[in-house]
Order: structure tokens, then sequence, then C-alpha cells
């Protein structure tokens, strides 16, 4: 067991070199068994990347003498990130406020106009 942990360290290593950075940052090694390296990805859009790199990076384990017959990725975040908030909305500055306002006001009844009235209203509470 001590061996196979050692082995992942090194192709955790190995891995990060190989793997642009924006990649190797949101993914990890999490396994090797039978030939196959397992790569836990922190969402769908870097596991489909990684999946097209997959060729190559088993190319490249061969040739560092690691044998791989291939990569299996999977979508698994990790339980160490934050989760994500919501969008922060910045209140409008008073120019903003209102050029919006004469806006609205030129604006026959309607669902923009109601729109921006609504915005309006939202940006001035939190003022």
């Amino acid at each position: 067991m001590l061996a196979h942990a050692r082995l992942l360290v090194r192709l955790a290593g190995i891995y990060r070199e190989m793997t642009p950075s924006h990649l190797a940052d949101a993914s990890s090694v999490a396994n090797y068994k039978s030939r196959v390296l397992v790569i836990h990805a922190d969402s769908s859009a870097v596991a489909t990347k990684l999946r097209q790199m997959a060729p190559t990076l088993a190319t490249e384990l061969m040739k560092r003498g690691l044998e791989c017959s291939g990569i299996q990725v999977k979508v698994h975040a990790r339980q160490d990130h934050q989760p994500t908030r919501g969008p922060t909305q910045k209140p409008l500055s008073a120019r903003t406020s209102r050029e919006l306002a004469a806006l609205s006001e030129s604006l026959p009844a309607s669902p923009l106009r109601h729109a921006l009235e609504n915005l309006l209203t939202h940006s001035a509470k939190r003022e």
C-alpha cells in the first residue's frame, strides 16, 4: 500500500508538470489501477478538456517510463472548495440612476419600463 501511495505522489507531480496550470489546479490524480490513471476534475468543462488531452497525456506518461494504457477522467468536486456565492450586484452610480430614471419616464407603460423601475427601486435599497 505504501508503494502505491508513493506511485500516486509521483504521478501527481508528473501530471502537474504535463498539464496546463489552470487545468492542473482544477483537477487531481485520484488513482492508478490496471495501467489506467484516474483523474478527478472539479467541473465538467475541465473534465471535457482533460478527456481531449488524454491520449497525449498517456503517451507522455509512457515516455516517462510509466505503463499507462489510458486515462479516465471523472467529475468529482473537491471537498475543500468553498461553495460559490451568487453574483454580487454593485450599486448604480448616481449618474446612471438619473439616466435610467429619465429613460424609464420617457417609455410608455411596458415590461421594459417596469423592469427599469424595479432596477431603480432595488438599487436605491442597497445604497
